[in-house]
């Protein structure tokens, strides 16, 4: 084993898991995004480049220089075009994208905040990424590289008991809120919106230790924890808002419809069943897949947009859906950030047709969504981006941590079974949530 070129390998059986909490709880980096695919998880951390935008400016740090300037038009254009000024070529970003990001392509900008923030992404230092075979070290220096194996090489923490919250409570009047969309649908105002509602938690929370905790009891279409600006995030996405690889191939899996899962294989097999034939849910899913098949027909060369597996179900921690994929072959003349713009926000979590939607969002929802809804993004060298939905997550933010959920409102919605499905879903992190013992182990970007 040995360190060259900034690059360790080393080969051994790793529990990427208890691996990436170690490295987020260790205090060596006080700024961090894991990114967890089927196949892969990497732990990247410290900056060496950095993009922030907000309704009023675009900010960019490289390698200790700093720039900012106030910008218009669209935000994914802005984005490209300031990635575009770095030296990127053989690095990695990543990053969030709230869900305000989408009031400029959808016509309700003017409902924003003066300064609301709207995405925040970094080029890291260090990377460890981890495979079936072992971890690779990539970037940082010999004496870092050295001190991210040895705390692998450590046992691993004891999880400390969960804390206990209430996800029944409804503050927000939701089911008032959810009866206010069905009014409006019924006016024709829009077919479809997704109302969501937050749940606060009276005590600080260990955002690594949740992460670790509740994993195993998810199964996600991806998994991120981050801490980025002072935003902490950990969640398991049911479904990516898109992805584009390599060789240009543009895939989105909207999801929507939903029913409990893990009470017991009777009562498992009974909400499927009862899924698979229930009208609401149909419809809700149907019209979602044919709205993300116009959409990624968009930026797609002609003729190549596909649906499969359509309405499939997946089984996603405490709840199951109704699941399809829809595939299509980038066009030439656009490019990845065109492809997220297209699909962004994900129609199963926004609503159809989306600019009226949006709007009632904005109207109903109560505070902004922030990362609610919005997505955590991997973008790797050759132009390939893979940004997961960020559901089914905790977030924390000067001290104050909360959860969020919402469901899909169509016509044929109950305000009593939309405010149920909101209570599944937060249920597949609720009972995971560690109470922080130690909350002045804030990260210092040390070796």
């Amino acid at each position: 084993m040995t360190i060259a070129d900034q690059q360790l390998r080393v080969d051994s059986t790793v529990d990427s898991l208890e691996a990436v909490t170690k490295l987020a709880s260790s205090g060596l980096f006080s700024e961090y995004v894991v990114y967890e695919r089927p196949d892969d998880c990497v732990f990247a951390a410290g900056v060496i480049g950095r993009i922030q935008l907000d309704t009023n400016e675009i900010r960019t740090m490289w390698n200790g220089e700093s720039w900012r300037k106030e910008w218009s038009g669209s935000p994914a254009a802005v984005l490209d075009e300031a990635f575009a000024t770095l030296p990127t070529e053989d690095t990695n970003a990543y990053g969030w994208i709230g869900f305000e990001f989408c009031a400029y392509s959808h016509g309700a900008a003017a409902r924003l905040g003066h300064t609301q923030p709207l995405a925040h992404l970094i080029v890291p230092r260090i990377e460890v990424r981890f495979t079936d075979g072992g971890f690779t070290i990539v970037g940082g220096d010999a004496t870092e590289q050295r001190s991210v194996f040895d705390l692998l090489a450590t046992e691993p923490p004891r999880v400390p008991a969960t804390g206990t919250i209430d996800i029944r409570t409804d503050p927000t009047a939701y089911r008032e809120r959810v009866a206010s969309a069905v009014a409006e649908i019924e006016q024709d105002l829009y077919q479809k919106v997704i109302i969501s509602r937050r749940v606060d938690i009276d005590f600080e929370v260990d955002m690594a230790a949740t992460y670790r905790l509740a994993r195993p009891h998810n199964n996600p279409s991806r998994s991120f924890l981050l801490r980025l600006g002072g935003v902490e995030v950990a969640g398991f996405s049911p479904e990516i808002v898109a992805s584009v690889d390599s060789a240009g191939c543009v895939t989105s899996e909207p999801l929507a419809g939903t029913r409990a899962f893990g009470r017991g294989s009777e009562l498992d097999l009974a909400a499927r069943t009862d899924l698979e034939s229930d009208p609401k849910e149909i419809v809700e899913h149907a019209v979602s897949v044919r709205t993300s098949l116009a959409e990624i027909q968009t930026v797609t060369e002609p003729g190549t947009a596909v649906v499969s597996d359509f309405m499939e179900v997946v089984e996603r921690g405490s709840v199951q859906h109704l699941a399809s994929t829809v595939r299509g072959q980038l066009s030439p003349c656009r490019s990845h950030w065109d492809a997220f713009d297209a699909l962004f926000p994900s129609v199963t979590a926004s609503g159809i047709p989306k600019e009226p939607s949006i709007d009632a969002i904005f109207r109903l929802d109560g505070p902004a969504r922030g990362l609610y809804s919005g997505a955590v993004v991997a973008l790797t060298t050759g132009h390939s981006l893979d940004a997961a939905l960020v559901l089914r997550a905790i977030y924390q933010e000067d001290g104050q941590a909360w959860l969020r959920s919402g469901a899909g409102i169509i016509a044929q919605s109950v305000p009593d079974r939309e405010f149920e499905e909101t209570c599944e879903k937060l249920g597949s992190i609720a009972k995971y949530v560690v109470r922080r013992t130690n909350a002045s182990a804030t990260g210092q970007d040390r070796p």
